[in-house]
């Protein structure tokens, strides 16, 4: 019964599309049966956002879907086929809000709106050098470098936009640090990484704190060079990752939170620990490194688990079966917010398909799906609309 529901489904959508770009040709969606199937979850399935090598113009995105167990690769074309350039120039980023799925396209200098159940193009809002997204309260909020995308040591202040997510205006705009990051809002405070990355070796090393209401900064609190991630778990304390400087400087891990008696955040601890990014579930929190090192022109790689309560490490490896070797490039993280089940993805070689690995809560893989280039940000998309 399920087969022939799968085929059912499919069927259609292998029709190539008859209408073009021009004189372009529509590139079908692609699509591999895994057959995990959770249709009684509440999440109905997962975006990837592939990133593409910058230049290619090959940012792609595709699908998993828990109630056929169908992986569809590419979808974006297929669906969108009057559309030229497709999603565009390195996707850095993907969140859903509503109804609504934005992609965040850095060197395309713009935000992609899509319908999130249908992969429709619903718009886009022309952001400068636009990094990472988050929400509250009926507003997208978007980091962004503001300058072009390129290394100088007299590279501007970024800043973030405010967009409404119904009219997808740009309503708002806060300068903060050097090259920002990702960010999160906790208590109508938002804290926003600063990198300062394309002002190397003089590395942004603050948080910026911005007050809601008025939408201005009022705080930048130092933390450590190069910051990158940033996110919050389920106790309100923040994880804050710096790169280091590829050289003598190590990556780091640091813990942000509200001490008895303060109304800001402070760091109350640094971790000795890698950390390229991160995903939580429960009390855990997982994360791998991949830390590059300009001397030895090499990455050092690594995997591990960290309990939020106690800050400490549990695990040196939440893979247990061995395929953490046949991971080239670990490039991004996620984990299902109700089977507890790891996504892994490797970048490889940065110029050909990626992989897609699903990894159970005891580390071991259940599934593994060639992707586009690139293979980095995931976002889940619930059952209810």
């Amino acid at each position: 019964m399920r087969m022939r529901q799968i085929i059912f489904y499919i069927l259609p959508l292998l029709i190539v599309a008859t209408s073009c770009r021009e004189d372009e040709l529509v590139v079908p969606t692609e699509y591999d049966i895994i057959g995990d199937v959770y249709p009684e979850s509440r999440i109905r399935g997962l975006y990837l956002v592939n990133e593409g090598n910058m230049g290619s113009n090959k940012c792609t995105i595709d699908y998993y879907d828990y109630h056929t167990g169908l992986y569809s690769r590419n979808i974006y074309a297929e669906k969108n086929p009057n559309v030229i350039k497709e999603l565009g120039d390195v996707g850095n980023d993907i969140g859903i809000y509503g109804s609504k799925l934005y992609i965040v396209v850095n060197c395309s200098h713009k935000v992609e709106v899509l319908d999130a159940r249908t992969g429709v193009r619903i718009g886009q809002v022309d952001i400068p050098n636009c990094r990472y997204v988050r929400f509250h309260r009926g507003k997208a909020y978007v980091s962004s470098y503001v300058g072009p995308v390129l290394i100088d040591p007299d590279a501007p202040k970024g800043a973030v936009f405010e967009i409404d997510t119904l009219s997808l205006a740009i309503t708002r705009k806060v300068s903060v640090g050097y090259q920002p990051e990702e960010m999160e809002i906790i208590d109508d405070y938002m804290y926003v990484a600063n990198s300062g990355g394309y002002r190397a070796p003089k590395y942004d090393n603050t948080v910026s704190v911005i007050q809601m209401i008025d939408f201005k900064q009022v705080q930048q609190i130092p933390v450590g060079i190069n910051l990158h991630r940033l996110k919050k778990d389920k106790n309100g304390k923040l994880w804050v990752t710096s790169r280091g400087d590829y050289q003598s400087r190590p990556s780091r891990l640091y813990v942000m939170q509200k001490k008895i008696g303060f109304n800001r955040m402070v760091v109350t601890d640094t971790l000795p620990v890698a950390c390229s990014n991160m995903a939580f579930h429960g009390d855990k929190m997982y994360y791998y490194a991949t830390e590059w090192n300009n001397y030895t022109q090499s990455n050092t790689i690594s995997y591990g688990v960290i309990d939020i309560t106690t800050k400490e490490v549990i695990s040196d490896n939440f893979i247990k079966d061995g395929t953490d070797k046949e991971i080239e490039i670990p490039y991004g993280i996620a984990v299902h917010p109700d089977t507890g089940d790891i996504f892994v993805t490797d970048a490889k070689n940065y110029v050909s398909s990626g992989t897609l690995y699903c990894f159970s809560p005891e580390g071991y893989r259940k599934w593994s799906v060639r992707t586009g280039d690139i293979p980095a940000h995931i976002t889940f998309l619930s059952n209810e609309p």
